[in-house]
């Protein structure tokens, strides 16, 4: 057998190839890992309407869901929980926005609702109201609310809090909204049952309140509160429950001075509920297009992060784990 004997020429042309070759292998390698990921196949469009309450993070979901899924198309609007939960069940949209406990008759039409995060429906008043003052600090008790929007046996702010005698002006939803009839329900009623002036949506009722210093409403969280400052809007603020009934705003009632505030103390318990209520998407059935199904889980995933800021309570994890399996 013949003995192979390499000198330092041999020695460093071998070493060469090495490198060439180690050099190629490497190349592929990077090659490869920077290869462009397969695209996206996840397409389609995703229609849905309803709850005031639901729409503004509704927006903010679908926004940072089409980051991710560039060619889902999303068609979005408010009318009213009565209208998203109605066009739902006729197949006119995707999704429902539920802001208010679905029906039995709806459930028997296939109604089939994922919660997808919480808040919580707040009485409200002018800040020019002259008696302001007096009722900041005393607060209302859900006894005085009900005699304002059900029986009408209070009608003038002094009954309630203040010397000033003013008429009290009702005002309430004209639309089937979850935010009337959640807050009909702290009273065992029905939205029908609430007395007032009907004003359409979120944004007109409060703008009716804010219009009128006489004026008693209600609205949902979210139209409440500017979420850069994280304080109420000028001109009509939250009216304070007076939880325990004991005549004054206590410290651990006194928690609507921010969005943030009044959040965690839902959150904790802190707040009545009813008015404090779970939000959710229905869907007639439960949903098996690809991208409704993957947008759902997103929501209850990734979107949580977007919760908070935007003026919403978090499920906790294990609703969440419930709702998933509901997807799954």
């Amino acid at each position: 057998m013949k003995k192979l004997f390499f000198n330092k020429k041999g020695q460093t042309l071998i070493a060469a190839i090495a490198a060439i070759s180690v050099l190629i292998a490497t190349s592929s390698f990077i090659k490869g890992n920077d290869a462009k990921p397969a695209a996206d196949d996840l397409e389609g469009t995703i229609t849905i309407s309803g709850a005031f309450a639901l729409y503004p993070i509704t927006v903010k979901w679908a926004d940072e869901f089409k980051k991710l899924h560039p060619k889902v198309v999303f068609n979005i609007s408010a009318g009213g929980a009565g209208k998203g939960i109605t066009d739902a069940l006729s197949g006119l949209v995707d999704i429902g926005l539920a802001s208010r406990d679905i029906d039995p008759s709806e459930v028997k039409k296939g109604a089939y609702t994922v919660y997808v995060t919480k808040d919580a429906v707040v009485p409200t008043f002018n800040t020019g109201n002259p008696n302001a003052a007096a009722l900041l600090a005393k607060g209302v008790k859900r006894e005085q609310f009900l005699d304002i929007f059900v029986t009408g046996n209070i009608k003038n702010w002094n009954q309630v809090a203040g010397k000033a005698a003013v008429p009290i002006h009702i005002y309430t939803r004209s639309d089937a909204a979850g935010a009337g009839e959640t807050w009909a329900k702290y009273f065992g009623k029905k939205q029908e049952d609430l007395l007032g002036v009907g004003v359409f949506g979120d944004p007109g009722l409060s703008l009716a309140v804010k219009k009128d210093p006489a004026a008693i409403g209600y609205n949902n969280i979210a139209y409440l509160y500017d979420l850069k400052t994280r304080k109420q809007v000028a001109g009509v603020h939250a009216l304070p429950i007076d939880v325990n009934g004991n005549g004054k705003i206590d410290p651990d009632e006194n928690f609507y001075s921010t969005i943030d505030d009044l959040t965690a103390a839902i959150g904790e318990g802190r707040y009545p509920s009813p008015p404090a209520r779970n939000l959710g998407f229905l869907f007639k059935g439960k949903p098996k297009k690809k991208e409704l199904v993957e947008f759902v889980k997103f929501v209850l995933t990734t979107g949580q992060k977007f919760v908070d800021e935007n003026g919403y309570i978090a499920l906790s994890k294990t609703k969440l784990q419930e709702e998933l399996k509901k997807v799954d």
